[in-house]
């Protein structure tokens, strides 16, 4: 590597391997959790971990299978049909920080990672706790 080349987030956390282990590690969290695995349609969880993984990994600089295979990422679009309540983006932030916890990287790589996790998570939300009756209640 030149001095003119600057080394990818992908490459310094340990590239695919890394990912792999973030993903499949947020997962197990995933499958068992009673608020977050209503949202997944799929009986089997492995498609959408593959998406997930591919998405971080072209995000932070790794290969763009992403893209290559599904098109721009378009997050909040892809979210929109599925309830994401403060309380899913909470599990969902507690499953993926036992997974960056876990994940070997250094407390700097985790925390950067974590910013994003956490920005992205809160973008995502798109309803509220509140069962409707009462937001009905409250509007009259």
């Amino acid at each position: 590597m030149t001095t003119y080349e600057q080394q990818s987030f992908y490459d310094a956390v340990g590239g695919h391997p890394t990912f792999e282990r973030i993903v499949g590690r947020f997962y197990e969290g995933v499958a068992n959790d009673p608020v977050l695995r209503p949202i997944y349609p799929e009986e089997d969880l492995d498609a959408a971990a593959d998406r997930f993984r591919m998405f971080l990994e072209q995000y932070w600089g790794g290969p763009t299978t992403y893209s290559d295979t599904r098109g721009h990422p378009r997050l909040r679009m892809r979210h929109a049909p599925f309830a994401v309540s403060p309380t899913a983006r909470d599990h969902w932030l507690a499953h993926m920080r036992v997974a960056l916890d876990e994940s070997g990287m250094t407390p700097e790589q985790i925390e950067t990672l974590w910013d994003y996790v956490t920005r992205a998570a809160q973008s995502l939300v798109n309803t509220s706790d509140e069962p409707a009756t009462t937001s009905a209640r409250r509007a009259r």
